[in-house]
């Protein structure tokens, strides 16, 4: 097995499956799927933990919650990653590893920065430094993108995407339990349970800033993948046409009116588990689980049960093809917050805990793995980076917008109707998925 992924036309049997995730661009995209994942709950899920144990009152948490849509928002950068040579680091690069390194620069930055930013004193400081995370890890996310899809053919990105949301979902692991672990183990003895110990997570996060080696060694010692050479703009205007207009116009010429139907399918394919998945702690907090249960099972078990969906959802859709998987996805992702009203009838009960995370994550890990696969096969190599960031970007905008809501919808209605109304809101998905599903066998 090269290290392009070659492959035969033939069926690929699990034994051959095995050996491609062994090869040498499956494993560089494991580490830089760490190096991507590491951010996320650090300005973001661990991040609200943390302002809580400092006092900060819950609204305020929930509104900095929407520090994540810089991740919505990344297409308006994109054609900057995607055509624009940085001074130096391109040339002593190439294109994508100059941009990758740049923003895994940026991540660090963000994350020293909160390191030393104590939220009781100025909260300020640490929301910006937050932000600069958050716009370091979406733009590493476009590099990234475009790195893994120029990497190899189109019927092996499931592969690719199954070993980067390895990577993601181990980061996860990392920056989720393990940041806990190491502030617990760095607090001072003999204060009161619950006091907030700035020192602590400071240790914490420096740590995590540190972790982001993984992914910048990597990526000093990647090859740049081969990719359009481009030819230099004589004029600004030229270089937003290109840059700008064109893989938006391309997308847009290229699937006509039923461009419409792949960009509603893009923008609500996880909308079910990402309004959800917001209130998701809250929810374990007021059924009175432990921090040691909730990172335990959700943050250290669970994130495994997503990485075995990941690598099931790869290997399903090498043997049965995307569509199908996607389909299967989108059920069982609805399906599983059913199981999320029915916990929160059930009440505290850790074994009935398991039973839901596994079904979640493992779900959640199939849905990602064809979804990426999806997003992949819809990208035009000459535009790989744009449009790529285009559709993730979609995908995250609406959810993520409606989920700053979601507290008001469980004070209004409960969890019971809270989480199966998020269940609702993937049946349009379907419809949606089997509609694409007719388009691309008739195309």
């Amino acid at each position: 097995m090269n290290d392009n992924l070659s492959t035969t036309s033939k069926l690929p049997t699990w034994q051959d499956t095995l050996l491609i995730y062994l090869s040498p661009s499956s494993l560089r995209m494991l580490a830089l799927g760490f190096s991507a994942g590491l951010p996320l709950l650090l300005v973001l899920g661990t991040l609200s933990f943390r302002l809580r144990e400092a006092g900060i009152d819950r609204a305020t948490i929930g509104f900095l919650s929407w520090v994540g849509l810089a991740y919505g928002f990344k297409w308006a950068w994109a054609p900057l990653v995607d055509r624009l040579p940085l001074p130096v680091l391109t040339r002593l690069l190439g294109r994508r590893r100059s941009w990758l390194l740049l923003s895994q620069v940026a991540v660090v930055a963000g994350l020293l920065g909160m390191a030393w930013s104590n939220p009781q004193y100025a909260l300020t400081p640490l929301v910006a430094f937050a932000l600069l995370a958050a716009f370091g890890s979406a733009t590493q996310d476009i590099a990234l993108d475009a790195f893994r899809i120029e990497s190899a053919q189109a019927r092996l990105q499931a592969v690719l995407a199954a070993s980067y949301q390895t990577g993601y979902r181990l980061a996860m692991i990392w920056a989720g339990a393990g940041v806990f672990w190491i502030a617990a183990r760095a607090e001072v003895g003999g204060l009161p349970a619950g006091t907030y110990q700035d020192a602590a997570w400071s240790v914490a996060y420096t740590a995590m800033a540190f972790s982001m080696l993984v992914g910048m060694v990597t990526v000093l010692f990647s090859k740049e993948p081969a990719h359009t050479v481009l030819a230099p703009a004589r004029s600004l205007r030229e270089w937003l046409q290109v840059a700008v207009f064109e893989p938006f116009a391309e997308f847009i010429q290229r699937y006509r009116w039923h461009a419409v139907l792949l960009l509603a399918l893009i923008g609500t394919y996880r909308i079910s588990d990402i309004v959800m998945g917001i209130m998701a702690n809250p929810f374990y907090v007021d059924m009175g689980y432990t921090k040691e249960e909730v990172a335990t099972v959700t943050k250290l078990y669970g994130v495994i049960m997503t990485l075995v969906g990941a690598f099931l959802g790869g290997g399903l859709v090498l043997r049965f093809g995307v569509m199908r998987v996607l389909m299967l996805g989108a059920v069982l992702s609805a399906l599983t917050n059913l199981l999320f009203a029915w916990l929160s009838l059930h009440g505290h009960d850790v074994y009935a805990l398991i039973a839901v995370v596994s079904a979640d994550n493992l779900a959640s890990g199939i849905a990602s793995a064809a979804f990426i696969a999806y997003l992949s096969s819809l990208t035009n190599v000459q535009y790989s980076a744009t449009q790529y960031a285009l559709f993730s970007s979609l995908m995250l905008l609406l959810p993520k917008f409606l989920a700053g809501f979601s507290g008001v919808a469980v004070d209004a209605a409960g969890y019971v109707w809270f989480f199966a109304g998020t269940a609702a809101l993937g049946l349009p998905v379907l419809l949606l998925v089997w509609l694409a599903s007719r388009y691309h066998q008739s195309a």
